[in-house]
């Protein structure tokens, strides 16, 4: 099915989209658009509510479909309206960016941010379709390129099926010394979306064993206890402004460092990782001492009583989840 047959299977249909890319949502057809800035800051439950009062405005009903077309904070605002407005609406994911391609906009969960703390409130809401087209790619600046490429990164420590994982650190050793995306070339393109094409596989192959997050899925969450607690911290006041994929590269490293002093992992995991990640032009380092992450950590949804969950790396290809 192409993306216009999945859309025009829909009497109606209202499109969410991230402003800067606004113009190419538009192209998409004579819709009802919303165009929303978008930043951490503004990923609150308000915006949602603002998009419901918009879908009420315009006379959406219960068949209606939800496009969102953007990044992975309008994926996860547009999925948790679509969610909740009139009990639960139709809604399709186009991401265009890299993070979104291989994470946010794959699983079915939204949420959106409270008192800074990341995505507290949020449903599981499957989307009706995802769309990867990673032609759209070519437009990314650098640094989001990157943030979406340690989620890439992420998922194939988690799963690393066809050698992917030294697959992309080559594309993105030669992205840091060219300076020249991957999406800039045909050959480039052509790796990439294949190996984006690995990431969403091994995301809702995932998804689908464990829909609801209660087992399997939490291998997904892999350097996010530690990246949360950094957005948390940066938006208390924190003096960095690291982008949520570059905490969550200094996340995987940290992971892997907790990981090798309880035993768990091979023994030179962490320096791998983090040669690996510096190479890439990625972030390997907390902005603050850890302890002054403790108390985000331990308000994330992850943590249970005075425990929290961890997701550690074995090796590249395995992780394991432990309540500490």
């Amino acid at each position: 099915m192409t993306l216009q047959e999945a859309i025009s299977a829909h009497k109606q249909v209202f499109v969410v989209c991230d402003r800067n890319v606004e113009a190419f949502a538009r192209m998409l057809g004579d819709f009802p658009l919303l165009a929303l800035d978008t930043s951490e800051e503004l990923k609150t439950i308000d915006s949602v509510i603002d998009i419901c009062r918009w879908l009420l405005d315009k006379g959406a009903d219960r068949d209606a479909l939800l496009l969102a077309v953007g990044g992975g904070i309008t994926t996860d605002m547009a999925g948790f309206a679509a969610s909740i407005y009139k009990r639960g609406i139709a809604y399709g994911n186009l991401p265009t960016t890299l993070l979104a391609q291989v994470d946010a906009g794959i699983g079915g969960k939204t949420g959106v941010n409270l008192d800074s703390y990341k995505n507290i409130l949020g449903t599981f809401r499957q989307p009706e379709f995802t769309f990867i087209l990673p032609d759209v790619l070519r437009s990314l600046p650098k640094r989001e390129f990157l943030s979406g490429a340690a989620e890439m990164l992420k998922t194939f420590i988690i799963r690393n099926d066809h050698d992917d994982y030294a697959r992309a650190i080559r594309l993105l050793r030669q992205y840091a010394v060219t300076g020249k995306s991957p999406a800039d070339t045909a050959d480039g393109l052509k790796e990439l979306s294949a190996l984006i094409q690995d990431a969403s596989d091994v995301k809702q192959s995932i998804v689908n064993s464990d829909p609801l997050e209660s087992g399997e899925r939490r291998k997904l969450n892999l350097g996010h206890t530690w990246a949360h607690a950094i957005e948390w911290w940066q938006g208390a006041g924190g003096t960095t402004h690291y982008s949520h994929g570059e905490a969550v590269a200094i996340g995987i490293i940290c992971a892997a460092r907790r990981s090798e002093e309880m035993g768990i992992a091979e023994k030179g995991l962490e320096a791998r990782l983090k040669e690996d990640f510096e190479a890439c032009g990625l972030p390997t380092e907390l902005p603050c001492p850890e302890a002054e992450l403790d108390a985000a950590m331990h308000k994330d949804k992850k943590a249970e009583g005075d425990k929290v969950r961890f997701v550690l790396p074995v090796r590249i290809g395995k992780v394991t989840v432990r309540l500490l």
